[in-house]
């Protein structure tokens, strides 16, 4: 069956400010039922999984979010797991990047881009979320200096939830692998920055399809889209 990634704004958009809502959550899981982004004025990280849309908070704990909830940014495809495979003894989020870029390189699969779902036993997932924070053209890096916490979560089990993007579609979205937590208990969660894994078993789709959603008011062409954020955009990460 063909796979689409549904994307919402794009991460340079995000990056230099814009984060007003473009779609509501029930529009966003009609496109996919597995993803990750962030709501309106970045209140806070965002995890899709098995349909269903939660938030993790500045704190880490996580709720289930109303459809009438606006999305500025997001990534949302189906999850049909059509790659499986085992990660065991993954010791921090490097090798396990290394190991999900190695398993869709043997299917020819770098240019194009991935929805995965871990579910696995961690010994640490080091994560962050954030408040949210009213503005207009104030970077998201000023933004998360003022409202984000990191939090880590030790001897868990729950799901990573992440988006592959090829490296040329910079900008759109970010190159690589970008993953999100959610706990078994569906109880926290949040962006990950690293990760310690025992064991797990990732679900894996390639993706050669994408339709992205652009915000529709007059305010998003005032913000300078062919800047260079690279930089940025890694130091959020």
């Amino acid at each position: 069956m063909e796979n689409r990634m549904y994307q919402v704004s794009t991460l340079q958009a995000l990056a230099l400010g814009y984060s007003r809502a473009v779609i509501k959550v029930g529009e966003l899981i009609r496109e996919g039922d597995t993803g990750l982004g962030t709501f309106e004025d970045v209140n806070g990280e965002m995890i899709v999984m098995d349909g269903r849309c939660y938030r993790a908070d500045q704190n880490g704990s996580v709720s289930i979010v109303v459809p009438e909830t606006g999305v500025p940014f997001a990534a949302v495809a189906k999850l049909y797991g059509k790659q499986e495979f085992t990660l065991n003894n993954m010791p921090d989020i490097t090798s396990m990047r290394t190991e999900l870029t190695r398993k869709i390189e043997e299917v020819f699969g770098l240019n194009s881009m991935h929805i995965v779902r871990i579910d696995g036993e961690f010994e640490k997932v080091d994560a962050r979320s954030e408040a949210p924070y009213r503005s207009h053209h104030i970077t998201l890096k000023e933004v998360l200096g003022q409202t984000q916490k990191a939090f880590i979560f030790e001897n868990i089990k729950g799901s990573l939830i992440g988006v592959y993007f090829p490296d040329y579609m910079d900008g759109i979205n970010m190159p690589g692998w970008h993953l999100h937590f959610l706990s078994e208990d569906r109880s926290k969660g949040g962006h990950v920055f690293d990760v310690s894994m025992r064991e797990g078993v990732a679900k894996v789709d390639k993706i050669s399809d994408i339709s992205i959603k652009l915000p529709k008011e007059a305010a998003f062409d005032t913000y300078s889209l062919k800047q260079d954020l690279q930089a940025e955009i890694k130091s959020v990460e």
